[in-house]
């Protein structure tokens, strides 16, 4: 008698136990290029015991783990922040807070910064310790970070109270005019006898960040070191030069003064992994360099995996993107497929004009416009970021999931550090697609719209 009571027991339990894991769902979010979607929470779908059949099958497997996810964000360069303060106070926190808040906006915690100016900005490029023509400052009697103080700063802090978990990374365009064999912020090189002062320079911008509460994660060493324009600060630079600069200078320096922020090399496009390669193949050199960080405006996105087998022990970071609309997001999940632990935007809030912008880009990629009559759109491009950003927690980990060879349709897998597994689907074709997912034992079916992006969430 007892043990047939045991047994019913067990086979209550069991039932119980099949019937919430039949139960189970999967809650969806959509934003479509047509405005008509924008991060709207969709039915959830019935995530049921089985095996998946189907044209388009997506196997999710959580055993199979890649890169882990640093952050997910844009940039608080010049432009956006003078946009942002054409508007009044209240206007301008709310589209701050829009952007960075995990629940009232899209959540972006990885913002890239600029050490001095960048093209995009209204006021004259500045570095942080400019002289008149023919005059030297090697002591960095001159160093300042004022000009940042008025508007820039001021955006940053606010972020910071919006998402306290926020981080910051930051990149050089060029070092005053004075340092360079051209006299000038645009093209040139940084004279070999400063580069004990450029190291100090960029120990310093740090130091004085720091001491207004604002600690920077990361640096680059020169954003586009193999770009030069006479126009805007740009500054040339070989892999074997940043190699010395960071072996020799750079490196011992933050050592020397206890600096935490970390050395990302290159800062360029997927096209020349010689330049890495030059700073990475030399162990005193690649002692003090966390990963290499990329932009995509030449080359291939598999070059990031090609460098991640080279040098398994560095990670791979993306600093500067202008993917947008719905084919974006299929470049932005292959960037993340080839192990990327960040994705930055470039450029976050222009004028409804592509300005302010001094140099010869036109960044159409921008999340928010602001409009001649102060009013301010929302773009597709917001609301396709946020179908990543807002779900796809700091530490997550990518796993695997089948790699479509249909054109136009990807999609890339998570584990977020609460447990829940993220996959984020990207159909830029002209057809509505089916598919269904499969994911240790239990399926869901799925249709996402042409031109859309769609995030799943579970638990597995």
């Amino acid at each position: 008698m007892f043990m047939r009571v045991v047994i019913l027991i067990a086979v209550i339990l069991l039932v119980r136990m099949q019937g919430a894991v039949a139960e189970a769902e999967v809650t969806v979010w959509m934003s479509t290029q047509d405005g008509e979607k924008q991060l709207q929470q969709e039915p959830a779908l019935p995530l049921v015991p089985g095996r998946a059949t189907g044209d388009i099958v997506l196997q999710v497997d959580p055993a199979t783990m890649y890169q882990s996810i640093l952050g997910l964000g844009s940039s608080w360069e010049h432009a956006t922040v003078e946009n942002l303060y054409r508007l009044p106070e209240a206007e301008r926190n709310e589209i701050i807070k829009r952007v960075v808040c995990p629940e009232e906006g899209i959540g972006m915690n990885l913002m890239r910064l600029c050490i001095g100016a960048s093209d995009f900005i209204g006021d004259p490029y500045y570095t942080y310790c400019d002289l008149p023509p023919g005059e030297t400052d090697p002591d960095l009697e001159c160093f300042s970070i004022e000009k940042d103080l008025e508007q820039k700063i001021p955006v940053i802090k606010k972020s910071m109270e919006y998402n306290p978990d926020i981080l910051f990374f930051a990149s050089p365009w060029s070092p005053p005019a004075w340092m360079k064999d051209s006299g000038e912020l645009g093209g040139g090189r940084l004279k070999r006898e400063y580069y004990d002062v450029w190291a100090r320079y960029l120990l310093k911008y740090i130091q004085a960040y720091e001491a207004e509460g604002i600690p920077i994660y990361a640096i680059t060493v020169q954003n586009e070191p193999n770009h030069e324009d006479p126009d805007y600060p740009t500054t040339v630079w070989t892999g074997e030069e940043q190699r010395v600069f960071i072996r020799d200078y750079l490196g011992p320096l933050f050592e020397e003064h206890g600096i935490t922020a970390l050395v990302w090399c290159w800062d360029h496009n997927w096209n020349n992994l010689d330049f890495p390669r030059a700073v990475l193949s030399d162990p005193e050199a690649a002692q003090y360099v966390d990963g290499t960080a990329f932009h995509h405006y030449e080359g291939f996105v598999e070059a990031q995996s090609e460098l991640k087998e080279e040098f398994p022990d560095k990670h791979i970071y993306f600093t500067e993107g202008s993917v947008f609309r719905t084919i974006g997001a299929t470049r932005l999940i292959a960037i993340l497929r080839n192990w990327s632990r960040t994705y930055n935007a470039w450029v976050t809030m222009l004028d409804e004009h592509r300005k302010p912008n001094r140099g010869p880009h036109l960044a159409s990629a921008t999340c928010i416009e602001l409009k001649d009559d102060l009013s301010v759109e929302y773009r597709y491009d917001y609301f396709m970021y946020g179908q990543f950003m807002r779900f796809i927690q700091r530490g997550a980990v990518r796993i695997d999931s089948t790699e479509s060879d249909i054109r136009n349709f990807a999609n890339v897998a998570f584990r977020n550090p609460d447990g829940n597994i993220v996959l984020v689907v990207a159909n830029a074709g002209r057809e509505d697609r089916e598919f269904v997912v499969e994911c240790l034992g239990r399926t869901f079916e799925a249709t996402i719209p042409a031109n859309a992006v769609a995030t799943y969430l579970w638990t597995p």
